[in-house]
């Protein structure tokens, strides 16, 4: 149990033994004999208690205890006063252990019960005027619902704020009481307290209220953005509308939305004389329903409706009272209910707002809600939905003038077309000649490139030696050095140009293959023997895995050869010193065709995906790989690959740990003749 003030013992309350008090009753106090200091402490519990309290009805639950154990009274009752800042009373209710099991239970008596049984209701404050009798009178309507009897005597007191009643206290005595003298002292005491208990409440519905204004224009602002933003998007008609209707119903939170549009018997109608109803039918363009809000599409049933605007005495009401939306709080209560178009089911959903869609003076149609329970609906959102309906008047006429005037421009398009393909035609033809001249010349800029560069070394080697030799006096020894280079650049000019002859001849000619069975096993070893010997300069090794069994191929044995070399000297050139070389080959079926696999595996620097769409292409390396050669190695395997109608694929695996990668070239060749197995005869 809490003492809400920390003052010396002689000032604190003196609280009932616990086992006298219901469980939930936190505040039974009783007045203490000296009646002056009690007169000063009250205020200030009521103070400490509004000091405390984050939450305002609680705030007042809290003080109607202490009032009602404090006064001995059967039931207390704190009652916020209506005015123009707060639309609605807010009531706190106290009863006391003799009546709290009636409160809560269905044994309360009912407003017929309580009015008839009018009690005796003396006010506190002096002087006694007309509006604290109405505001005492209107705070026991709206604080007498919940109590278990008939009040039989109460003393009210209006409290005070601004210069205006902004509560009412209410003592309330369930059988005659006579109230004394120092009761209503002490209440007017309290007034300023409880005076500024109701202030708050008052002031934290006026903020609950203005957020909740402030979320619905948000959504208001988000409506009318939403639909600006579909009147300039490209969809059709019909999906804009659906869209408008289902956004707008679901900002204003009703039960059902309709967009109804009207087509004109006489299309010279535009605008009506005064109470005219016109011949006209209408059809639903758009539809949105509480109990399917995520259906983007109007149900079969709702759009197969349509109806004369003749039969339906709802449609007919936009002309007869024109300027003016239609608002119905509960059609059932009206004679011409049985006249309304079924298509409105206006038994499960009798609210109805209906406002029209005009455009100077002529109704093109209506916007319809319902709802199933009646709505009293406030002026900013009759304002949003005469936007949201000029808004959507605006966009019917902008897609039946754009329809109109993409009319006129097909037909002027259709004539124009036949001039214009001739063109289109010409220029297409140019363009792509013009490509390919472009793409041409780059081939031309980059081959010439690459080869200038791949001719001018050697040949600047060549011409250093020539000159060299041409000194006098030069020793035997160092005319034999400049002899062997000489001899090297000329094998290597030699051999750039065989390359290229031969990548010309496989990329021009399709020579038929001179095929020969050969024992690949046998074949992969001599070549990895003489392969040994050139790793021991860098360190490295090799090492061959190849079947138990003589592995048997059928291919063009020279093609082969270059092959395998080129692919082993391309591992030998990027791989890291000290490390191995693999060389794998075994033998696959896939989809019944027996294959031949050969991998060839080094350990350097890894292969971006970039590199790999160009790493087979004439006079291409990856970034940062150039080294001295003819740079046709990769693409002249390719060539060959392709030439024996095989396949090669190369990958990079990064390795843990380690800046480096395992790559991996995997050469695959097919087998030609049902005779020639992978495994020899013997086997």
């Amino acid at each position: 149990m809490k003492n809400y003030l920390s003052l010396p013992v002689q000032y604190q309350y003196q609280y009932p033994d616990p086992d006298d008090l219901h469980p939930t009753q936190s505040h039974s106090v009783k007045l203490m004999q000296d009646q002056e200091e009690f007169v000063h402490d009250l205020p200030l519990i009521i103070n400490h208690i509004i000091a405390n309290s984050s939450v305002t009805s609680l705030m007042l639950q809290e003080i109607a205890q202490l009032l009602g154990v404090t006064f001995n009274v059967d039931c207390c009752c704190l009652v916020t006063v209506t005015n123009e800042v707060s639309d609605h009373a807010i009531a706190a209710n106290w009863c006391s252990d003799e009546y709290l099991a009636m409160q809560h239970s269905d044994q309360l008596c009912s407003i017929e019960q309580l009015m008839t049984n009018l009690p005796v209701v003396e006010c506190a404050a002096e002087p006694l005027t007309m509006e604290n009798i109405c505001t005492i009178q209107n705070s026991l309507v709206v604080g007498s619902k919940y109590l278990p009897l008939p009040s039989k005597s109460v003393l009210a007191l209006p409290t005070r704020w601004g210069g205006k009643n902004n509560g009412v206290i209410c003592l309330i005595k369930f059988h005659a009481y006579d109230w004394q003298e120092s009761e209503k002292q002490l209440l007017k005491v309290i007034e300023s307290s409880c005076a500024i208990a109701f202030s708050q409440v008052i002031q934290a519905q006026l903020i609950a209220n203005q957020c909740q204004s402030l979320q619905k224009f948000n959504h208001h602002q988000s409506l009318i953005k939403q639909l600006t933003t579909l009147s300039r998007t490209n969809l059709e008609l019909n999906q804009m509308l659906q869209l408008a209707i289902a956004s707008t119903a679901e900002t204003l939170q009703v039960d059902r939305g309709l967009l109804i549009l009207l087509k004109y018997t006489d299309p010279l109608f535009k605008i009506k004389p005064q109470k005219q109803i016109p011949q006209a039918k209408a059809s639903v363009a758009g539809e949105w329903n509480r109990e399917r809000p995520n259906s983007s599409r109007m149900q079969p049933d709702t759009l197969a409706q349509t109806f004369s605007l003749a039969d339906c005495s709802l449609c007919q009401r936009v002309f007869t009272e024109m300027g003016n939306p239609v608002i119905i709080t509960d059609y059932l209560d009206l004679q011409e209910a049985a006249t309304v178009a079924p298509l409105f089911t206006i038994e499960a959903l009798p609210t109805v707002l209906l406002m029209p869609l005009e455009n100077q003076g002529k109704v093109l149609g209506f916007l319809v809600l319902q709802q199933a329970l009646p709505r009293h609906w406030q002026p900013a959102e009759l304002n949003l939905i005469e936007m949201v309906c000029a808004q959507v008047s605006n966009s019917i006429i902008q897609s039946q003038t754009l329809r109109q005037v993409q009319t006129v421009v097909d037909e002027r398009t259709a004539k124009l077309k036949s001039s214009l393909e001739l063109q289109a035609k010409l220029h297409e033809r140019t363009r792509r000649y013009v490509g390919q001249l472009r793409e041409i010349n780059e081939l031309k800029d980059e081959f010439l490139s690459n080869m200038s560069d791949r001719l001018r070394y050697p040949l600047t080697n060549m011409l250093m030696s020539i000159k060299n030799l041409r000194l006098p006096g030069i020793a035997p020894e160092r005319k034999a050095k400049y002899l062997d280079i000489l001899e090297q650049e000329c094998t290597k000019e030699i051999n750039l140009i065989n390359d290229l002859l031969t990548l010309q001849k496989l990329e021009s000619d399709h020579e038929p293959l001179q095929f020969e069975t050969i024992n690949l096993n046998t074949k992969i070893q001599e070549l990895g023997a003489v392969f040994q010997s050139k790793l021991v300069a860098k360190g490295s090794t090799i090492t061959v895995d190849l079947p138990s069994k003589p592995l048997m191929l059928q291919t063009e044995l020279e093609s082969f050869d270059r092959i395998i070399q080129e692919l082993l000297n391309n591992a030998y050139t990027y791989s890291e010193h000290e490390t191995i070389v693999h060389l794998q080959a075994f033998h696959q079926v896939e989809a019944q065709v027996d294959q031949v696999i050969i991998k060839v595996t080094n350990t350097g620097r890894a292969i971006s995906e970039e590199e790999s769409t160009y790493i087979f292409d004439k006079f291409r390396r990856g970034k940062g790989r150039w080294h001295p050669g003819t740079g046709l190695g990769l693409a002249l395997v390719k060539s060959l690959v392709q030439h024996l109608n095989g396949a090669i694929a190369v990958e990079s695996v990064p390795i843990s740990d380690s800046s480096l990668s395992e790559v991996c070239f995997t050469l695959t060749l097919p087998q030609f003749s049902d005779e020639s197995k992978p495994y020899s005869q013997s086997d």
